[in-house]
């Protein structure tokens, strides 16, 4: 005799936590995330489609495997796991639970997802971060990036946060956490929604990178254009 697990029909997707590491494609025409355990290799978008990272061809989530998308009911269990030295540079994500799912004590675990919330951690200094900035690490296609603050860029390739949730799509809301200040990011849909908190982030990544610019042109000044020194 077969057990059959109890069957949920819930009035309103149910909602779920998971922590990610935001991604930027190589052209930077994209954004989107990957996992930090099973399936870390495949980048994702807001929108996802679960499949089994085995290649075997069932569908996901399967009770014979344990492909599929995971998340936690708790907010705090997911936040928790950013403690980890190996999770430092993750982002928070609010999920909405969609299609097939299992329940577990913990979680869940489905066949599609939609991201929500991205909630961005301090940047390594401990300053509320400003933009997303390329770690030097990544998959094909694709560049992992980590919360950085404006003073901290230093010339690295990098995405504000309200350009990360314009390239991601799906109307996600990024938002920058626990640091220095707290601060907002909404999609950058039209400039007019964007309030003093949003266009100050925006304003002092500009002038971080403006910096670095006249730093390097100052560089060049003093090597002169056949790099010997002017003099």
């Amino acid at each position: 005799m077969r057990l059959r697990l109890p069957e949920e029909r819930p009035t309103e997707p149910p909602t779920g936590y998971k922590i990610a590491h935001p991604m930027l494609s190589q052209d930077g025409s994209r954004a989107g995330f990957t996992g930090v355990s099973l399936g870390g290799a495949l980048p994702y978008g807001v929108l996802a489609d679960a499949s089994c990272v085995y290649g075997l061809r069932h569908r996901a989530p399967s009770r014979r495997c344990d492909c599929g998308f995971h998340c936690v009911h708790d907010h705090s269990a997911a936040e928790a796991l950013l403690a980890t030295a190996e999770h430092r540079t993750a982002v928070l994500l609010e999920v909405t639970v969609l299609g097939r799912y299992i329940r577990f004590e913990r979680g869940f675990r489905y066949a599609r997802q939609r991201v929500r919330t991205t909630t961005v951690g301090p940047c390594a200094c401990g300053t509320v971060a400003a933009a997303l900035a390329d770690t030097g690490s990544g998959r094909p296609g694709w560049r992992a990036l980590a919360p950085s603050c404006a003073g901290c860029l230093r010339g690295r390739t990098s995405v504000s946060l309200v350009g990360f949730a314009r390239l991601a799509g799906e109307g996600v809301r990024v938002v920058a956490g626990k640091g220095a200040s707290s601060v907002t990011m909404a999609d950058l849909g039209a400039t007019a929604d964007l309030g003093v908190p949003e266009l100050a982030a925006e304003a002092a990544l500009l002038q971080a990178r403006l910096d670095w610019f006249q730093t390097q042109l100052a560089r060049l000044g003093e090597t002169g254009p056949g790099g010997g020194r002017q003099g």
